[in-house]
């Protein structure tokens, strides 16, 4: 451990809460500066007045190591704030991969041999492919899509389950995301050690998750939290930095990359270049009222297409006691230029038609939320800005250079990596 530091936190969201905590932790003291009048950035719950939801839906599954010990550390009790099953995937019509407790690699191949309605050599061609992909040590050509890594597969495999997984993980579509992250994701999930691939689904808000749990730690640690601060300035002396007019000695850009971007613009232009060219993927979530309504799963699939946008259903009321479904729409450039009334129609009568058997009324729309810059885009062989900017100031967040895509593991990750370079 180096000399104590003043370190300057930019943002306060899941990979900034994450550097602070950690800095703090090293000995460092510490300032958030976050513009939002709430800590959590995208990954937090909003107060839409006639209800308390969250900015969208957020999962976790056991691999996410880093979050899930930070989340312990600063006094969230797991086993109750996270529903933790094995993972399973399944439509309402009952297709769907489920494993079962155990190791991961044989609960895999187990599942795929149950997997309802697949032929014999459609299961045979995904267990011979996920093989050579371990092999392979899950790499393969960086300049591959996710659509040209499984082209050879059946339509059934790609369309059922691996099409499903890429745009839950990357939220990015099959035919644009990056082959090389999908195999990245698949190897810490499925085949990197027991519970790896088990779904842990919020049974809080997510700022109980992690974001009023860490600045309470924080507080408690003394460090200082600044809400509805944005930064205007981010200098260079040949003292120190400064935030403000402020001085610091070493600086954790966690804020978006945009902002990142625009502060870092006279400093370092190549890297605000890099971080300024990154693009976004949407995601919207139509919450609706589903009283008395039982799915079979807290999570399950639907099967989309053009006229069909939601991928994913949770039913929060096996979860946080809310009479409430929430419908994600992942890749959603397409919906969101539609705009959110043909979105909440499209995605309540997709939900109607699939669900109807399971729902014991017609469900009511209350809240359709659209996060536009949801996540990057996630494409091969993308240049991600680098952890390291200048002497004293680095950068923290989902974006930043990285093996995973925009994943809470991957923010909370990058913003330990950040805090751990500050020496």
């Amino acid at each position: 451990m180096g000399a104590s530091k003043h370190v300057a936190v930019i943002g306060g969201g899941w990979a900034g809460l994450a550097a602070a905590v950690k800095a703090t932790q090293l000995g460092h003291r510490v300032t958030v500066y976050e513009m939002a009048p709430q800590l959590g950035g995208r990954a937090r719950e909003v107060d839409f007045g006639d209800a308390l939801l969250d900015n969208g839906q957020h999962i976790l599954i056991g691999a996410y190591s880093q979050t899930l010990a930070l989340m312990q550390l600063v006094g969230v009790d797991i086993e109750q704030a996270l529903l933790r099953t094995p993972l399973c995937v399944t439509y309402p019509d009952g297709a769907g991969l489920k494993l079962k407790a155990g190791s991961p690699m044989l609960a895999f191949a187990s599942a795929v041999l149950r997997y309802p309605g697949w032929r014999w050599r459609d299961k045979q061609a995904l267990l011979v492919t996920a093989t050579g992909w371990a092999m392979q040590r899950f790499h393969c050509d960086p300049a591959l899509t996710v659509a040209q890594l499984t082209a050879h597969l059946p339509a059934a495999v790609r369309e059922e389950l691996l099409d499903s997984l890429c745009v839950a993980a990357l939220n990015t579509p099959a035919s644009h995301a990056s082959g090389t992250v999908f195999l990245r994701v698949l190897k810490d999930a499925l085949f990197s050690g027991s519970g790896s691939a088990d779904l842990m689904l919020p049974r809080l808000r997510l700022s109980e998750l992690w974001p009023r749990p860490a600045a309470r730690w924080l507080a408690a640690a003394g460090a200082s939290i600044r809400l509805s601060e944005r930064v205007d300035s981010l200098e260079r002396t040949a003292e120190a930095w400064k935030i403000n007019g402020e001085p610091a000695e070493a600086v954790v850009l966690a804020c978006t990359a945009p902002e990142a971007a625009r502060l870092t613009a006279s400093l370092d232009p190549a890297w605000s270049r890099t971080a300024g060219a990154l693009s976004y993927e949407p995601i919207v979530t139509v919450y609706a009222s589903s009283p008395g309504g039982r799915l079979p799963h807290p999570m399950m699939a639907l099967r989309s297409d053009e006229r069909r946008p939601v991928q994913f259903v949770f039913d929060l009321g096996q979860l946080g006691g809310l009479d409430v479904i929430a419908l994600v729409v992942s890749g959603a450039t397409a919906w969101v230029a539609k705009g959110t009334q043909a979105t909440t129609k499209a995605a309540l009568e997709q939900a109607q038609q699939d669900l109807g058997g399971f729902l014991s009324q017609a469900l009511a729309p209350l809240r359709t939320t659209t996060e536009k810059r949801a996540t990057f885009l996630c494409t091969p062989e993308l240049q991600r800005p680098a952890q390291h900017v200048l002497p004293g100031l680095f950068a923290a967040g989902d974006y930043v250079e990285g093996p995973y895509p925009a994943t809470l593991e991957g923010a909370m990750r990058s913003g330990v990596a950040a805090a751990s370079a500050i020496g």
